[in-house]
């Protein structure tokens, strides 16, 4: 009765699983600073640029991209190790045939003693094996592995949306430079223009050779700008190839397509509304980091049960005979059923150290959630404020240079009346230039400012 007993509380203690750790609370906003209409509910969101040729760029990369081809299989091999630790609470069978020849010493082989100097033995059999997982060691197991499955599905979430906002970003730093590639090789073509009408007027003696030096320097000036640009276009282009995870013949013999009229209109404001608890079911970093915490929690559960005892059952029934002719005729069947039950007495403490480590790492996946959850905010708020910020900035930077533009018009018109100089001109045309890239520049942080605001809502 008191063994009864005894096995009774032993099942109940090795049963009685704790809950799993509920998410910390966290102090979240009441809402966010900044609403807009909500977009992409396909998780698309790069559609928000209306930009074809950056549509087909992305979707590119995500079926070609390395880090994505790899986190893929890191989940296939997530996946299978989930239907490895299932199948560890099944029943394992297998079937078995030997053959042995066996000689005996002659010094106890004689045919007084029975015993045959030589003789062979068959066997076949059908063996059973089972793991009785009553203190749920094996169900634990299987559970912190599906939770791993689907941290590493989150994973490649993640991955993926990584490098869809980074296609993005670096196919409108193409489109830049392009642009600004593009005005600098025009406002070249104008200098060397004007150039050539000042030597006609240097050969005519109507300005000194200082001016048309001065000139000169200054063509040069404009033109050496183009290779820098240039330079950064073949560096961007390049490292978008290899983002797209094209072959290395591509990289070197095929380009980036991309839009042939470079769009300058701001696009809208982004963010979707609702309170922000939202992102934590939205950004895939958080998930993982959930799924890590129930993992650990649930390995806890199997390095305790380790602790208790172990019930196996194990059976093999079969025939046996020294003749093959036999083995399947005649009284040869054999048969055995085992039952077994392990309990740990003494390890030297390593079953608890076992525990203790599991808890560990249970709470700094606690501290990483926690983290994970900070850097969150944090990468949502500093992408609100570069995408407003970014708008002022285009907006100045626009308002910059239609002022120069005006103040080029004012400079021509003194010029063409004799009350400026050529050099005046020219500083007016170099004003306005950098103002030019400058305001290119600025549109693309804002269109940069966009996929870096998705991608810290998780998409």
């Amino acid at each position: 009765m008191r063994k009864s007993l005894l096995f009774a509380v032993l099942f109940a203690a090795g049963c009685a699983t704790p809950p799993p750790p509920q998410p910390p609370k966290v102090d979240l906003p009441a809402a966010w600073k900044e609403t807009a209409p909500r977009f992409a509910e396909d998780g698309r969101w790069w559609r928000i640029y209306q930009d074809a040729e950056l549509d087909k760029l992305i979707e590119e990369a995500v079926v070609r991209n390395a880090d994505l081809l790899i986190a893929a299989a890191r989940v296939d091999e997530a996946r299978a190790l989930v239907a490895d630790a299932r199948g560890a609470q099944m029943p394992t069978v297998d079937a078995r045939f030997g053959a042995q020849r066996q000689r005996n010493s002659q010094r106890t082989a004689t045919f007084f003693s029975g015993i045959p100097l030589e003789y062979n033995n068959y066997r076949a059999s059908l063996n059973v094996s089972w793991e009785v997982d009553v203190f749920g060691r094996l169900r634990s197991a299987a559970a912190a592995a599906a939770a791993d499955y689907q941290a590493s599905e989150a994973v490649r979430d993640g991955v993926r949306l990584a490098v869809a906002a980074q296609v993005a970003k670096s196919y409108f730093s193409l489109r830049a430079l392009d642009e600004q590639i593009a005005m600098t090789t025009r406002n070249v073509g104008l200098r060397e223009d004007a150039l050539n009408l000042q030597r006609r007027r240097f050969e005519g003696g109507v300005i000194s050779e200082f001016d048309l030096r001065q000139l000169e320097a200054e063509t040069a000036a404009v033109r050496a700008q183009l290779p820098p640009l240039e330079r950064a276009g073949d560096q961007e282009e390049a490292a978008l190839t290899v983002l797209l995870g094209r072959s290395p013949r591509q990289i070197f013999e095929t380009g980036v397509s991309r839009a042939s009229i470079f769009d300058q209109s701001l696009h809208p404001a982004v963010l979707p509304p609702g309170m922000p608890s939202e992102l934590l079911l939205r950004r895939p970093d958080l998930v993982e980091a959930e799924r890590h915490l129930a993992a650990t929690h649930a390995r806890i559960e199997a390095a305790r049960a380790d602790m208790f005892p172990s019930i196996s059952l194990t059976g093999l029934a079969g025939r046996e005979s020294a003749s093959l002719s036999s083995l399947f005729n005649g009284p040869a069947g054999i048969y055995y059923f085992l039952a077994s039950v392990t309990q740990p007495i003494y390890a030297g403490g390593r079953l608890q150290a076992r525990t203790d480590a599991a808890k560990a790492r249970e709470q700094q996946a606690l501290a990483e959630y926690q983290k994970t959850i900070q850097t969150a905010f944090g990468e949502v708020r500093t992408a609100l404020v570069g995408q407003t910020r970014s708008r002022e900035s285009f907006e100045a930077e626009s308002a910059r240079e239609q002022a120069l533009a005006q103040s080029l018009r004012l400079a021509q018109l003194r010029y063409q009346n004799g009350i400026a100089s050529q050099l005046d001109v020219i500083d007016a045309e170099r004003g306005l230039l950098s103002a030019r890239i400058a305001r290119i520049e600025a549109l693309r942080a804002q269109r940069a400012a966009i996929a870096d605001l998705f991608r810290a809502l998780g998409g």
